[in-house]
C-alpha cells in the first residue's frame, strides 16, 4: 500500500468508528423505535398515555374490532314495568322507551284505519303503532282502531309521511276513546254513529274518487294532536304491564287462525327468529293468502304480542254493530306471546284510580290468578270476538272446512272460529 493511502486511512478510520459507535447508542435510547403498522408505513413507537393501550397477540379466532368513539351507555330498563309506574321516557302503551318524551305529553290519537277492499292493502303506518284494536264492522270485514301515541312514522325519506287509508267511524270507537282520554280520526261516519261520539276529526280526502284517498301526514297529526291537548288535558294511559320475561304456564300457541268470515281469514304466524308475530290473510276469496307489510317500511308486521277478547256484540243491523267494552269486570281472553297462549281475562272495571281521579284507564288484561298479565314489550294487537266465539286446536291446513271440521289437540295451532253476531248472517 502507497504511504498516501495509509495516511488517509489514518484520518478516516476513526471517523468511521466514530460514526458506527454512535448509531449503536442512538438505537438504544427510548422513544425512537418504530413499529411497522398493517398498512406497511412506520410510525414512532411514543410512551403510552392513558388513552392508548399496548397491542396484544390475538389467537387465530380472534379479530381486531375497528375502534370507535365512546358513547353514553343508555340506561338499562328494570322490567317489569307498569301497571302502575312507569319510568321516565316509557311509553305506556309498549314498554319500551320512546326517542322524544314530550311526546307522551299529547293525547293518543285514534285512527280508524280500512282494510277492506284488498286494495286498501298494505296500509301506511301499522307498525309504528303501540295498539291496535281489530273489529269486525258486518258484511265479512273488519277494520282497524289503531292508536298512535308517542313516536309517530317516520322513514328514511322523510318524516312527514301519510298514514291510512282512512275510513269512517264505528259506534264502539267511543268507548276506546273514552279508555284513553284520546281523539278519534277518521272519514266521517253515518249520521246514527256520529251522534255518538266525542273529540273526532273529519278528515278530507285528497282524492275523492278513490276509496283509499284519506290519509293524513304526521305533521298534520300533530296539529291535531296539540289541539286536542288543550280540550282534553294531558294523557296518562296507565294499566298494561310489560315484561320480557315469559311467564310461566303458557302452552304451544305458535299459530292463530280468525276467520272472521270465509273472505276475511287472519293467520298470525309466530317468528323465532324475530320473536313475533306475523299476520297473513286472504285476499277476499278465501284461498289466496299474502303475509301484510307496513307500506312505509316495506316490512313484514312484526307484532309481539296478540292477545283475543271475547265481548259482547250488539247488532242493530248488518252493518251498525256496537261493543260492551265498559265497565266490565272480567270477560275472557286468550293472551299470545313469545309462541305461547295463556288463558287470562281482560277487565275494564272501576278501581281506586278511577275513583280518585274520574279518569278511565285502557283496557287490560289479567292472568288466571287474576293479577296483571306481563305483556312482551313492544306491540299488542287486540283482536275482538264475539263471546259465542270458538276455540279449539287444528291441524295445519290452509283449506277452510278442513279447518272448521278437524281438530288436533297439541297442535299448537288454535282456530278461534268466530260466531257472527245475532240476527246476522255470515257473508259466505
Amino acid at each position: 500500500m502507497k504511504p498516501e493511502h495509509l495516511k488517509i486511512l489514518r484520518f478516516v478510520l476513526p471517523g468511521i468508528l466514530i460514526l458506527v459507535v454512535a448509531a449503536l447508542v442512538v438505537m438504544k435510547i427510548p422513544g425512537t423505535m418504530v413499529t411497522v403498522m398493517p398498512t406497511g408505513t412506520a410510525t414512532p413507537l411514543t410512551a403510552k398515555s392513558p388513552e392508548t393501550s399496548p397491542i396484544q397477540s390475538l389467537s387465530p379466532s380472534e379479530t381486531i374490532e375497528p375502534s370507535v368513539t365512546p358513547t353514553m351507555e343508555p340506561t338499562a330498563i328494570a322490567y317489569p314495568v307498569g301497571p302502575d309506574d312507569y319510568p321516565a321516557g316509557i311509553n305506556p302503551l309498549n314498554g319500551l322507551p320512546v326517542e322524544d318524551p314530550e311526546s307522551l305529553l299529547l293525547p293518543p290519537a285514534l285512527l280508524s284505519i280500512s282494510n277492506s277492499p284488498v286494495t286498501a292493502r298494505p296500509q301506511a303506518g301499522l307498525s309504528f303503532a303501540p295498539l291496535i284494536y281489530e273489529l269486525f264492522i258486518g258484511a265479512g270485514n273488519t277494520r282497524f282502531l289503531t292508536i298512535f301515541y308517542g313516536d309517530l312514522p317516520k322513514t328514511p325519506d322523510t318524516d312527514n309521511p301519510e298514514i291510512g287509508p282512512i275510513r269512517s267511524g264505528r259506534l264502539a270507537y267511543e268507548h276506546v276513546r273514552k279508555m284513553l282520554n284520546g281523539f278519534m280520526v277518521m272519514a266521517y261516519a253515518s249520521d246514527v254513529v256520529m251522534d255518538t261520539l266525542n273529540y273526532y276529526h273529519n278528515l278530507q280526502t285528497e282524492h275523492p274518487d278513490s276509496i283509499n284517498g284519506a290519509r293524513l301526514r304526521v305533521d298534520d297529526l300533530i296539529a291535531l294532536k296539540r289541539d286536542f291537548l288543550t280540550k282534553l288535558g294531558e294523557p296518562n294511559p296507565i294499566g298494561l304491564m310489560f315484561d320480557p320475561a315469559v311467564p310461566q304456564g303458557g302452552k304451544d300457541g305458535h299459530t292463530i287462525w280468525l276467520p272472521y268470515a270465509y273472505v276475511d281469514q287472519v293467520w298470525w304466524h309466530y317468528n323465532k327468529e324475530s320473536g313475533t308475530y306475523h299476520r297473513w290473510q286472504d285476499m277476499e276469496n278465501g284461498r289466496a293468502y299474502t303475509e301484510q307489510i307496513d307500506s312505509l317500511t316495506g316490512k313484514p308486521l312484526e307484532i309481539e304480542n296478540v292477545v283475543v277478547i271475547f265481548v259482547d256484540h250488539i247488532a242493530y243491523r248488518e252493518t251498525l254493530i256496537d261493543l260492551k267494552l265498559l265497565y266490565t269486570n272480567q270477560e275472557r281472553a286468550l293472551l299470545f306471546r313469545d309462541g305461547q297462549i295463556f288463558e287470562g281475562t281482560w277487565t275494564t272495571r272501576g278501581e281506586t284510580y278511577e275513583k280518585t281521579t274520574g279518569k278511565l284507564r285502557p283496557l287490560r288484561f289479567l292472568d288466571k290468578n287474576g293479577d296483571p298479565f306481563p305483556l312482551k314489550p313492544g306491540q299488542t294487537w287486540v283482536e275482538i270476538v264475539t263471546q259465542e266465539t270458538g276455540v279449539y286446536e287444528a291441524q295445519y291446513t290452509e283449506d277452510y272446512y278442513r279447518l272448521v271440521n278437524n281438530r288436533e289437540p297439541g297442535s299448537g295451532i288454535w282456530a278461534i272460529s268466530f260466531v257472527h253476531p245475532e240476527n246476522m248472517q255470515p257473508n259466505q
